[in-house]
């Protein structure tokens, strides 16, 4: 297994309750397939620059384990999903 570092942004204009179930949801696809690791939950921050007219954003981050089909399944989910405005994943054991 691969060690995996995700950072996505929740949309700042949802209620907590769908910003818990989005990270929920986010846990429940890496779960299907892999290990979480930590999930650090920073908040609400500014963002470098506006994304989609919002210039806030809640971010999360969470450490994974996973086989390496894992993330390209996590990423499309991610670019589908309306309550994720942006997202990363990265290769923790890869140089």
């Amino acid at each position: 297994m691969i060690n995996y570092e995700l950072m996505f942004i929740i949309d700042p204009t949802l209620e907590d309750d769908k910003k818990d179930a989005t990270v929920e949801a986010v846990k429940g696809i890496i779960e299907t397939e892999g290990e979480i690791g930590n999930v650090d939950v920073w908040g609400m921050k500014k963002l470098a620059y506006p994304i989609q007219k919002k210039t806030e954003g809640y971010y999360v981050v969470v450490e994974f384990k996973a086989q390496p089909t894992l993330p390209a399944e996590l990423d499309r989910r991610l670019k589908i999903s309306d309550n994720v405005i942006r997202h990363m994943i990265i290769n923790k054991d890869e140089k």
